[in-house]
C-alpha cells in the first residue's frame, strides 16, 4: 500500500501541466514572431557598382520641406524664386 497514487496526476500536476504547456507555447510563438521579423528585413539597397545615386536637387528638397509643412507658401515661392535667379553674390563657405 503506499502506491495508491503513483498511476495518476492531481489537480495540481494538470493545472501545473496546462501553465508549462501554455508557458512552452507563449516562448515559441514570441521565437518564431521576432524571427520573422528579423529575416524579413531586407538588406539596404545600393546602387549597382559603378553607379552612384543623385543627392536630390535643392529645388526637391523645397518642395519637401513644403510638403512636409515646415515652410509656408510665401516663403516656398520666396525661395524657389531665390533659387531659379541664381547666385548673385561669391559663396562664403
Amino acid at each position: 500500500m503506499r502506491y495508491w497514487n503513483d498511476h495518476d496526476m492531481g489537480g495540481w500536476g494538470f493545472g501545473l501541466m496546462a501553465v508549462g504547456v501554455l508557458l512552452l507555447l507563449g516562448i515559441l510563438v514570441v521565437v518564431a514572431f521576432a524571427l520573422s521579423r528579423y529575416l524579413g528585413q531586407l538588406p539596404p539597397q545600393r546602387p549597382p557598382e559603378g553607379q552612384t545615386v543623385a543627392p536630390p536637387s535643392p529645388e526637391q528638397v523645397l518642395s519637401e520641406r513644403f510638403a512636409r509643412g515646415e515652410i509656408d507658401a510665401d516663403e516656398y515661392r520666396h525661395r524657389l524664386d531665390t533659387l531659379r535667379s541664381g547666385p548673385t553674390g561669391p559663396v562664403s563657405g
